[in-house]
């Protein structure tokens, strides 16, 4: 289950580094990379309630192993795609199958390891294997890259999905809901319009205008779709998610904190892959090994903050963890077109060290502030809290980016028909500069670097201001101390 899930959390920033790379191959635009990157987060944030309640009323290992295969035959067809379309479209397919992956994971390993301490290690290894692999994504990426083709960072996926499924048929036991939730495709279908109403108005706008009617009504049209679903999920039945489990204290408050702590590290990622490959120049390869510090700072931070949490509680940890994410992005906001690596290794090693206290302090939390019965889709609601965390990070902070370097390159004394072309993206503007002749190439080069570095600055305090704003949540209402489950009645705390 946990190197299944791994590979799953590692496509969650495995294509980082490779960003770059599409702007050259397939000549993707910001906006564009930015859809490649969301499409996988947003249909797996979206769906992996309702996957949730398929896994218990359908059979978990059948789900598990039907998510795990198509999730394998979307990594391959996105391997070869020749197009940005196709590459969008093999991304939301890989996204629905970590929604069916993810939360059956959990429901199987808790009904083989039904309770006590081998559940709770199980547990922190599942846990354990998501972050590990969002981290080390970048350094596979960057690795693979500067030995194959670009397509060869969704192609990994494929002989370690075909173990996994044989795995999976030999040695995981099916089980069922005793009494499972009826399916709610409603439910469904107003969750997943309804944030891709928002995430398109975000990556959108700053093409379209932040005041153009389409703009101004994808946004609407996500409000009042969000305002239905909370209405519908109070009305009906059998609910998707039941608004009831939000009444324990951890559960809420882990949601909240962990989805602000997802925003500003793949928010980050997502910036600073492009900042080391185009303005810093390092290979593919040398990305990732550069992005490395801070997988080696989360692989320390999450079991310290394992240790630390039961005897400072979640509070502090989790404030701790956050106002570390919140330094990285301070002194990313503040650096300069002339500042080099050291000055990104400080906030590599800060952006570790955060994420690895807030992902397993508010897992922790969560995992252990509900009674069995209501585990899973506990477990779901942080799952798909990660997940739009990190399609929010990314359609900011890239729209503030896009926003801020397309202003810069006003003062590129270029053809309107070039200036148009180098908007797209910086690796678009830095190949027609290798095309111009002479100074006016060097100076479009050298204009281009400088408003990325611009721009990361507003993206940059983007995530300083929510990761800021997470730190006054955490202190304020996170619980100090999260009892056993084992000390738990049936009744929400």
């Amino acid at each position: 289950m946990s190197v299944s899930l791994l590979v799953v959390g590692l496509d969650t920033t495995v294509l980082n580094v490779a960003l770059p790379t599409l702007v050259n191959e397939l000549g993707a635009s910001t906006s564009e990379l930015q859809w490649i990157v969301d499409a996988y987060s947003l249909m797996a944030g979206s769906l992996v309630l309702f996957c949730g309640s398929l896994a218990d009323r359908l059979g978990r290992k059948w789900v598990f192993m039907a998510g795990l295969a198509l999730f394998t035959a979307a990594s391959v067809i996105a391997a070869y795609a020749d197009s940005v379309t196709t590459l969008v479209v093999a991304r939301g397919v890989m996204g629905v199958g970590e929604a069916l992956v993810m939360p059956a994971t959990l429901a199987i390993i808790g009904h083989v390891f039904s309770r006590g301490a081998e559940r709770t290690k199980a547990i922190g290894i599942w846990s354990a294997a998501v972050g590990v692999g969002t981290v080390i994504g970048p350094m596979v990426g960057g690795w693979l890259l500067s030995h194959f083709w670009w397509g060869s960072v969704f192609l990994i996926n494929l002989p370690i999905g075909v173990a996994g499924l044989v795995a999976a048929a030999l040695l995981v036991p099916d089980s069922r809901a005793p009494e499972p939730r009826p399916l709610d495709p409603a439910g469904a279908l107003l969750s997943v319009t309804a944030v891709a109403s928002v995430l398109w108005a975000v990556i959108e706008g700053p093409d379209r205008g932040w005041t153009s009617p389409v703009v101004l009504a994808s946004f609407a049209g996500g409000a009042l779709l969000l305002t239905v679903f909370v209405v519908w999920q109070r009305r009906s039945k059998a609910p998707m998610l039941p608004l009831s489990i939000f009444r324990h204290r951890a559960l809420a408050a882990g949601d909240v904190l962990v989805m602000l702590g997802a925003f500003a590290l793949i928010g980050t990622l997502f910036v600073v892959v492009q900042y080391f490959h185009f303005v810093l120049g390092y290979s593919a390869g040398e990305t990732g090994l550069r992005l490395g510090p801070a997988a080696l700072a989360l692989l320390v931070a999450g079991p310290l903050a394992g240790v630390l949490s039961p005897r400072l509680g979640m509070r502090a940890v989790s404030a701790a963890g956050l106002a570390l994410l919140c330094a990285s992005s301070a002194v990313l906001a503040t650096t300069g077109a002339e500042d080099g690596y050291g000055r990104a290794l400080v906030a590599m090693l800060l952006l570790g060290a955060g994420a690895g206290f807030v992902i397993t302090a508010t897992s922790d939390a969560i995992v252990g502030s509900l009674p069995e019965a209501e585990l899973g889709v506990g477990s779901a609601t942080n799952s798909a809290a990660i997940q739009l965390g990190a399609a929010s990070g990314v359609a900011v902070a890239g729209s503030l980016l896009s926003e801020r370097y397309r202003s810069g390159l006003d003062e590129a004394a270029v053809p309107g028909a070039l200036l148009k072309s180098a908007e797209e993206s910086l690796g678009t503007a830095l190949a027609l500069a290798d095309r111009l002749p002479g100074e006016a190439g060097a100076t479009l080069a050298d204009v281009a670097r400088r408003g990325f570095v611009d721009g990361m600055g507003p993206a940059m305090v983007a995530g300083a201001v929510v990761t800021a704003l997470g730190t006054v949540v955490a202190l304020a209402m996170a619980p100090a101390r999260t009892r056993p489950t084992s000390d738990l009645s049936e009744e929400p705390s």
